[in-house]
């Protein structure tokens, strides 16, 4: 299998699971298949491929003209991770499990305080597309509330 039908599987995998994270009523088991099945289905590829590249076993991460190695200690460690389709692939896998997981929180945080979905479908879908601006603009908007229910608890 190529390098750029896991990046499509995993895409069109991703996308599905936001559609039903956004789309679907947020019973038991549209919850679980987006835990289970959308981020647990992408961490697991995420490690199998990760260990399969590092180790060397699949697209060895070629070393550079200033003989620097993929790792995670440093830029030119990160950035030789990034010269194979492999490694774009973990980097991307990653973001889209993550990503994921930040809207799930998000979903359930928001049915939790009461808001529409309305309000959850743009803030879901900015997830989606730049997961950590997603995730702040959900600070930002659920404050108020987290508050008030934090007032309620309130411990001396």
């Amino acid at each position: 299998m190529s390098w750029d039908t896991i990046f499509q599987l995993a895409n069109g995998w991703a996308l599905l699971m936001w559609l039903v994270l956004i789309l679907l009523p947020r019973k038991p088991f549209p919850l679980a298949f987006v835990f289970y099945a959308g981020v647990g289905l992408l961490c697991l590829a995420y490690a199998s491929i990760m260990a399969l590249v590092v180790s060397g076993s699949v697209d060895p991460v070629p070393v550079t003209e200033s003989d620097v190695s993929g790792s995670f200690t440093s830029i030119a460690g990160v950035r030789a991770l990034f010269t194979s389709d492999g490694g774009i692939v973990i980097g991307w896998i990653h973001y889209l499990a993550l990503d994921l997981f930040a809207g799930l929180w998000i979903a359930k945080d928001a049915d939790a305080k009461g808001f529409s979905r309305i309000l959850q479908a743009p803030v879901l879908a900015l997830t989606f597309m730049a997961g950590p601006a997603g995730l702040l603009l959900w600070f930002i908007i659920r404050e108020r509330r987290a508050r008030a229910a934090a007032g309620l608890r309130k411990v001396n």
